[in-house]
């Protein structure tokens, strides 16, 4: 990820903690929590000179590539728990 797509990413997501807060997106529809991003993701798109939708889609991929880096990490540090044989840890 580049050092601009990581300060979009940044921008938006500081901006989703202050007007979403501590919604459930499990029962806010995606619809709702996209309206709300609304305005931020216009404000960057305009500086960047790009439509809207491609904000969308650029944010969409930006969150799906740092989900994954953070699942790599998730997964290399638990390696150790399982002394590396790549078994799945189960909790009770």
């Amino acid at each position: 990820m580049t050092e601009e797509n990581r300060n979009i990413l940044e921008r938006i997501n500081a901006y989703s903690e202050k007007t979403l807060g501590e919604i459930d997106p499990q029962k806010v529809p995606v619809s709702e929590q996209i309206a709300k991003l609304r305005p931020i993701m216009e404000e960057i798109a305009t500086e960047k000179g790009i439509s809207l939708e491609d904000m969308f889609i650029l944010y969409m991929d930006l969150q799906t590539e740092a989900s994954v880096a953070t699942q790599k990490k998730l997964v290399e540090s638990l390696s150790d728990v399982n002394n590396g044989d790549g078994s799945p840890i189960l909790f009770r």
